[in-house]
């Protein structure tokens, strides 16, 4: 591990709080002006998943910083005019055209693997298929190359599929957008700018850059925060970290013992205090500012987990409890859904009864968002929650 300096900035917890909040976006006037775009390239990375519920995650990343921004119009800044694509990051995520060169490291390591978990039968053949194509025939889906599925179970991808999967993988061919929902692949060529087209950046200048860029979106973060922002391993951190121009320091808190511990800050986070309204708003699951279940309970003292995937009956929250971000704190969460023009919080909880403003003002914004004309509590953790919140919405309606 490298030697780090010795830190010279000490943080209370609350001041690395307001710090995140005001790196992610969430504390200070929104940048109108940058708009999605202005926020995909603050963040680094929005990730993408299948569930939608009031709308897919990468739609509520924009919406939970902005406002009521046209769903339409998210779609557009991401996946036009050559300004985004998608790869690994986090997860599968949208990143900035820029990042494309940053991203050379995992494409070689792909590479250099030779497979992903689904093994080519002749891989020489399948890809140049896939690559010829493209080259003829423009953007495509893998329905348009030849289909995704081979007939079987439904994990079980076409040849076709698993070249094309590989190829982007690798960096032989992108994803420029999503079509209803399917992705759409290209070549580099026609997709990433001239000036980006590269793998020149070696491991240890792509990892340097990755790491910077991680820190400035978290604004102060601990060495697994900055590895997991892009998916890195401790040991990439620590092998780029002293060269990253992030700064050693130490939160009040943050230690295994709830003393002082180690941390790295973006140092145009620490040069100024945060200051600026709080965004009151619901966030998905994936959102940057919670996806790292330790950071949340380290930072906001609120445990949360997606639980879509877990059976019904052992749901304590909701199949995609969405947590409530209200004065730059988690106050609560609501499991969302609509029935026609209602939206219906099918369950919810506070932390605070000073909470059921709050939560009742982000479900009116969200309901407004996607089209519908009113809310109804179904359930919740104790039926004064239920009536407090009830009540409020009313009052603002």
């Amino acid at each position: 591990m490298t030697s780090t300096p010795r830190p010279t900035v000490s943080l209370s917890a609350d001041e690395a709080r307001r710090i995140a909040l005001r790196a992610q976006g969430f504390l200070g006037a929104p940048d109108r002006r940058g708009g999605v775009r202005g926020v995909l390239r603050h963040l680094g990375a929005v990730q993408l998943d299948t569930i939608s519920v009031l709308a897919r995650s990468h739609e509520l990343i924009p919406y939970a910083r902005l406002g009521a921004v046209g769903r339409d119009t998210v779609e557009r800044a991401y996946w036009s005019d050559r300004h985004a694509f998608e790869y690994w990051s986090h997860a599968a995520c949208v990143l900035p055209i820029e990042e494309w060169p940053h991203f050379a490291f995992r494409r070689r390591a792909r590479r250099a693997r030779g497979h992903r978990w689904h093994v080519l039968r002749d891989k020489e053949r399948s890809t140049r298929a896939v690559l010829d194509r493209l080259k003829a025939d423009g953007p495509l889906t893998s329905t348009q190359l030849g289909g995704a599925k081979n007939g079987g179970e439904w994990f079980e991808w076409s040849e076709t599929k698993i070249a094309v999967e590989w190829l982007l993988d690798t960096g032989e061919v992108v994803c420029s957008e999503r079509r209803g929902w399917k992705r759409v692949y290209d070549l580099p060529g026609r997709a990433v700018p001239d000036a980006l087209l590269h793998d020149d950046l070696d491991d240890h200048e792509c990892l340097r850059r990755l790491v910077a860029l991680a820190g400035h979106s978290l604004g102060v973060g601990t060495r697994a925060d900055i590895a997991d922002y892009h998916r890195l391993k401790g040991d990439q951190v620590d092998a780029v970290i002293a060269d990253s121009g992030l700064v050693p320091v130490t939160v009040e808190g943050w230690g295994r013992d709830r003393g002082a511990g180690a941390a790295w800050a973006d140092p145009a986070a620490l040069a100024s205090t945060p200051r600026g309204r709080h965004r009151t708003t619901l966030l998905s699951p994936f959102d940057s500012l919670v996806w790292d279940r330790p950071r949340t309970e380290r930072i906001f003292d609120f445990t949360h987990r997606l639980e879509a995937y877990v059976p019904k009956p052992k749901r304590i929250h909701g199949y995609f409890a969405m947590p409530l971000l209200a004065g730059g704190r988690l106050q609560g969460r609501v499991d969302p859904a609509r029935e026609g023009s209602t939206l219906v919080a099918r369950q919810l909880s506070l932390t605070t009864p000073k909470a059921a403003r709050p939560m009742a003002e982000a479900l009116l914004e969200a309901a407004s968002w996607v089209g519908c004309d009113g809310v109804r509590v179904e359930r919740a953790g104790a039926p004064a929650e239920a009536a407090a919140v009830t009540a409020e919405l009313a009052a603002l309606t």
